[in-house]
């Protein structure tokens, strides 16, 4: 049940954010979007590193 509340109450926060703040919003998207690329790309360059 407290889940479920918490589940709510994030997605209420999500939803509202992306209504009153369209720009920030995509910003933070396109943020998250780039460290998750340049998080793979340094395993990458890891695990390269550890084949040569």
């Amino acid at each position: 049940m407290l889940k479920k509340v918490l589940l709510l109450l994030v997605v209420g926060f999500v939803v509202y954010y992306l209504l009153t703040a369209p720009a920030g919003a995509a910003d933070a998207v396109s943020g998250a979007f780039t460290a998750i690329i340049d998080a793979f790309g340094q395993i990458f360059i890891f695990f390269n590193e550890l084949t040569s």
